[in-house]
C-alpha cells in the first residue's frame, strides 16, 4: 500500500514525522509531497533536519500567495503528482490550506483520504482554518482524532462512526521523542545566558491579531508592559515581522525580538518558560503536556481540552489586563501537567495499526 503524504506548513511537519516513521516501519510505501506553502527556510527546511524527516519526493513550490491562489496552485500541481504516483491513500495533516487542497484533489481523483488531527472545532467560521477543518472532515474517508471531543464533534456533524478513529495527538509523539534533544539544546545554547531567570515566551501570527495595525500596536504595548515584570522572548513569524517593520522595543523594556526558531530551540525555551503567550493551536497542546502556563490571545480555541484539562487560559484578543493574566498564571502554575488520554507518544503507532488492519482487508 503506497501512501502519499501532503504537508506544506510548519505545524504539518511535527505531525507527519511520527506517522511516516510508524508507517515506514510497517513496510508501507511512501511519497512525501511538500506544497511549499511555507517558503521561509526557518519555517520549513530546518524542520526536516531536526525532525529527521526524509527529504520531500516532490516540492510543489507554490510560494507566497493569497490563500485562494495557494489552494488553486496546490490543486493544479498536486493533480499531476497523484496521476503519476497512483497512491492507494492520501494523508493530510492539520488545518492549513495545503490540507483542504490535498483532500479535494484526492476526492476528485478517487483516491481515499485520511485526515490526521480530525474533529477539532472552534465554531468560529471567520477563521480560515475552521472552514478547512469542516471541508476536510466531510470528504475524508478516515478521520484520526487527537481527543474524545473530536469524535463527539464529528458524530454531531453526521460522520459515520466507522470512519472515526481516536488515536491521540501525533504532535505529542514528536515532542516526547525529541524532548531529550531539546534539553541538550537548552544546556548547550540557552541556559548559560538564561540560567534560573524566569522569562516568558511569545508567539503571534494569526491575521486576527497581527493584520490590524491598531490592534497589533495594542498587543505590543501590552507585551512591553508585561516585559517590565518578566523578560519576554518573541520569535517573530515572517507574517508578523512584516507588520512590525521598523518596530524597536524602547530602552528599558525587556522584550527581545528574535528570528523564527527551529523546533528544538523553541521546545527548549518552551520547557523552561515561566509562561507562554500565544495565538497558536499547537503551542496550546505542547504547553499542556509540559505543564507550562499558557495565555492564548484568542476569543476561542479548537482545542478546548487544553483549557478544561490542561494549562491553557483563553483570554481574548483585547490586550487589556494581559499583565494580570500572566501574573496569575505564573502564581497558579500547576506542579505537573494533567495528562490527556492517549497523549502519550504512541499516537502514530495507533494510526499505523488502523492502516495495517485495513491493508489486510484489501
Amino acid at each position: 500500500m503506497n501512501i502519499l503524504h501532503v504537508v506544506g506548513a510548519r505545524p504539518n511537519f511535527m505531525k507527519v514525522a511520527p506517522v511516516v516513521r510508524a508507517l515506514d516501519s510497517r513496510g508501507f510505501g511512501r511519497t512525501l509531497v511538500h506544497t511549499g506553502q511555507h517558503f521561509d527556510a526557518n519555517m520549513s527546511e530546518v524542520f526536516f533536519g531536526e525532525l529527521e524527516l526524509p527529504s520531500p519526493d516532490v516540492n510543489l513550490e507554490v510560494g507566497p500567495q493569497s490563500a485562494i491562489q495557494q489552494i488553486a496552485a496546490i490543486m493544479s500541481r498536486l493533480e499531476t503528482v497523484v496521476l503519476n504516483t497512483k497512491p492507494d491513500w492520501m494523508f493530510v495533516y492539520g488545518d492549513v490550506s495545503s490540507v483542504v487542497a490535498g483532500v479535494l484533489v484526492a476526492t476528485k481523483l478517487g483516491v481515499p483520504a485520511a485526515h490526521v488531527e480530525a474533529g477539532l472545532r472552534s465554531y468560529d467560521r471567520t477563521m480560515p482554518e475552521e472552514m478547512n477543518r469542516l471541508i476536510t472532515d466531510q470528504v475524508s474517508d478516515l478521520l484520526f482524532t487527537p481527543s474524545l471531543d473530536g469524535n463527539e464533534n464529528l458524530l454531531r456533524e453526521g460522520i459515520a462512526p466507522q470512519r472515526i478513529h481516536l488515536v491521540g495527538n501525533v504532535m505529542i509523539d514528536t515532542l516526547v521523542r525529541l524532548l531529550p534533544k531539546a534539553e541538550e539544546r537548552w544546556a548547550r545554547t540557552w541556559s548559560s545566558n538564561r540560567g534560573e531567570q524566569r522569562y516568558g515566551l511569545v508567539t503571534l501570527h494569526r491575521p486576527s491579531n497581527v493584520d490590524d495595525p491598531s490592534g497589533l500596536r495594542g498587543l505590543m504595548a501590552a507585551l512591553l508592559e508585561v516585559s517590565e515584570a518578566i523578560p519576554l522572548i518573541f520569535p517573530v513569524h515572517p507574517r508578523t515581522r512584516q507588520r512590525l517593520a521598523g518596530f524597536i522595543p524602547p530602552a528599558g523594556y525587556r522584550l527581545e525580538l528574535v528570528d523564527p526558531l527551529g523546533y528544538l530551540d523553541f521546545l527548549a525555551l518552551q520547557c523552561h518558560a515561566g509562561v507562554v503567550i500565544t495565538d497558536s493551536g499547537g503551542i496550546q497542546e505542547e504547553t499542556t503536556y509540559l505543564g507550562v502556563p499558557c495565555i492564548t490571545l484568542r476569543d476561542n480555541t479548537e482545542r478546548p481540552i487544553t483549557a478544561t484539562i490542561g494549562t491553557n487560559r483563553i483570554v481574548g484578543k483585547e490586550p487589556v489586563g494581559l499583565l494580570g493574566h500572566v501574573q496569575r498564571a505564573i502564581v497558579e502554575r500547576q506542579a505537573a501537567a494533567k495528562r490527556i488520554p492517549l497523549w502519550d507518544g504512541l499516537a502514530a503507532e495507533r494510526v499505523a495499526d488502523v492502516m495495517a488492519q485495513l491493508e489486510k482487508s484489501w
